[in-house]
């Protein structure tokens, strides 16, 4: 278990894990040999690890997606990618530290990278404004999409927000806007497209960069048109309800891959992203490179076609 914050659910883990650890410690500092108790308590650990982590609930898996700990998208731009330049600026208003993105290898082959960041420290979630984009993060991610059909050069979508900013000043500026016109232009680039949803995936601020020929989710994130919270406050007025609407909801990537939302899980090491980023990581490269290996080999016309296709036919409703 990683160090820092704890859920609840984890807390038995823990209190496991530091009991090895303590035994561990009497062990050498006493010089008694413990070695069958160590072994039998860890075959305890594993199995209560398995357990637990095999039997999450909906809500579970949303707090594990909030977990403080877990790898951002600079992070997995750190892991997986090299030489990367970061791009600035929407050429309209102004900078958005919530919304990354520029140029990287993958794999030895260019791709332009866009993603939400959060921040880990008080002044540094201040500063990316909690991952919640302004209108201007839309409007330079668009650029930047445009930047990369211009030099043909595929595109990878990190997405891990809590939703849109919804402030005066961002409504002031357009941010429906924004969304809106960055999710129509999307349909039109002629370059591959991959979406992984990493963490978070909240509302339109999700969508607004989620429009992909191929869209994926790591095992506990989750992705929904309203958050947990969000949908409690509208239904019972009482965000203590949140759980409930998680499971109303189906928010999270087993439920998403069977309603067709999105084409691929990609497993997370057995506790969770944070638990092991770098195996995360490594996932998270191998899903990557064979969409994009598959993708650049489609013709661009049943690339664009495809992609509409994939948004129009999502969705189950009947007529009267």
């Amino acid at each position: 278990m990683s160090d820092g914050p704890v859920l609840e659910f984890e807390r038995p883990i823990v209190e496991l894990e530091k009991k090895i650890s303590d035994m561990k410690d009497f062990s050498v500092g006493e010089s008694i040999q413990l070695d069958g108790e160590i072994v039998s308590l860890q075959k305890k650990l594993e199995k209560l690890r398995e357990e637990i982590y095999s039997n999450l609930t909906r809500w579970q898996k949303v707090q594990l997606s909030r977990h403080p700990k877990r790898p951002y998208t600079l992070d997995y731009v750190r892991m997986i990618m090299t030489d990367f330049v970061e791009l600035h600026g929407d050429r309209g208003y102004a900078d958005d530290p919530a919304m990354v993105g520029g140029f990287a290898n993958l794999d030895g082959k260019p791709v332009m990278v866009v993603g939400q960041q959060k921040g880990r420290d008080t002044k540094q979630k201040l500063y990316r404004n909690f991952g919640m984009a302004h209108p201007e993060g839309y409007r330079k991610a668009l650029r930047l999409f445009r930047l990369a059909e211009k030099f043909d050069v595929p595109i990878v979508i990190l997405i891990d927000t809590p939703g849109a900013f919804p402030g005066i000043g961002a409504e002031e500026r357009g941010q429906a806007e924004a969304i809106a016109r960055t999710i129509r232009e999307m349909f039109t680039l002629k370059v591959p497209i991959v979406v992984i949803i990493i963490g978070e995936g909240a509302s339109g601020g999700a969508l607004g960069i989620g429009v992909g020929d191929r869209v994926m989710m790591l095992e506990f994130s989750w992705y929904s048109v309203i958050s947990p919270e969000g949908c409690a406050a509208i239904l019972w007025r009482d965000n203590a309800h949140a759980p409930e609407a998680a499971e109303a909801l189906k928010v999270v990537s087993s439920d998403l891959v069977d309603l067709e939302i999105i084409d691929t899980v990609i497993p997370e090491p057995p506790s969770g992203a944070h638990t092991d980023p770098q195996r995360a990581a490594e996932m998270v490269k191998k899903e990557l490179v064979a969409a994009l290996d598959e993708l650049r080999e489609l013709p661009v016309d049943q690339l664009l076609d495809e992609r509409l296709q994939k948004y129009r036919v999502m969705g189950e409703y009947d007529e009267q």
